[in-house]
């Protein structure tokens, strides 16, 4: 008995970290209007260049139509994924931007039940956001799904997910021991996702060193294995490829970011790191 209201406990925890994060945004709702407008815009944008890609190459529509929806899963797959990220890397700053910093990491609450309820509302509102960005999408471009593996994209979407959450708590240290410049330091691990995981270009036209550094990034494999699925219609069956690399960077780096920022977090504390400023 004592166990299961332990449980649930820490269960009503995780909720009101992730309850705490939806009236924040509730309160800045301005800035989600300016956020979800600019990320529709540069998702079309992005996607325009497959159709601009007839005048200026001379391609065919088959060609046109196989780009169009390469760059728009590009699109929706990063955004899903960076917002994951981002949010979870960030779980400090946030503290730090709402002078709360001191008052949660000195609750009495597990720090694993904290950054579970940050992931709870960045899947959530990823998820809502990826699924108004492509409903937006759909009304611009004219895309086939007839031979689309749908549940096969959503399970590698959800295990990739699993494998970025690893990372981002790792990220999230980075912000903890460095309150001045922590967050533009998780901008750069973004921005290096962005620039080797073929986001918006395969991979191979990468120099070599590059590719192989990509195949130690999850986005890599979430991005192949939705293309795959989407546009190739790829079999559950093959599915193995992306599942099992994503599996095992899931595996490794969500226990290893957790004992991380338990480390670092006691570290943050001896040396008078919670301060709203650095």
């Amino acid at each position: 008995m004592a166990v299961a209201n332990g449980i649930q406990l820490q269960m009503r925890q995780s909720y009101a970290f992730m309850a705490r994060n939806f009236h924040l945004m509730q309160r800045y709702w301005a800035w989600e209007i300016v956020w979800i407008a600019y990320t529709i815009a540069n998702s079309l944008a992005v996607t325009f260049i497959a159709e601009g890609s007839t005048e200026i190459a001379g391609t065919s529509q088959e060609v046109v139509s196989r780009f169009t929806l390469y760059l728009m899963i590009g699109a929706l797959v990063w955004h899903y994924l960076s917002v994951i990220f981002t949010f979870i890397s960030e779980v400090i700053q946030w503290e730090r931007w709402e002078g709360t910093i001191e008052y949660t990491l000195m609750a009495p609450v597990n720090r694993w039940v904290h950054l579970i309820g940050q992931t709870y509302y960045a899947i959530i509102y990823a998820t809502l956001h990826t699924i108004l960005i492509g409903s937006v999408m759909v009304f611009f471009f004219k895309i086939d799904l007839t031979h689309a593996n749908i549940f096969g994209a959503l399970l590698i979407l959800t295990v990739g997910s699993i494998s970025l959450i690893g990372i981002g708590i790792l990220g999230s240290i980075l912000p903890l021991l460095y309150p001045e410049r922590g967050a533009q330091m998780t901008h750069i691990i973004q921005a290096s996702f962005l620039l080797v995981s073929g986001v918006y270009y395969p991979i191979s036209v990468l120099p070599e060193w590059m590719q192989v550094v990509a195949r130690f990034t999850p986005v890599t494999y979430v991005l192949d294995g939705a293309r795959a699925t989407i546009i190739d219609g790829a079999g559950n069956a093959t599915l193995g490829q992306y599942l099992i690399p994503l599996l095992i960077m899931g595996a490794i780096c969500i226990p290893l970011g957790i004992w991380a920022f338990m480390r670092a977090e006691k570290y943050a504390k001896a040396t008078g790191k919670l301060k709203r400023v650095g």
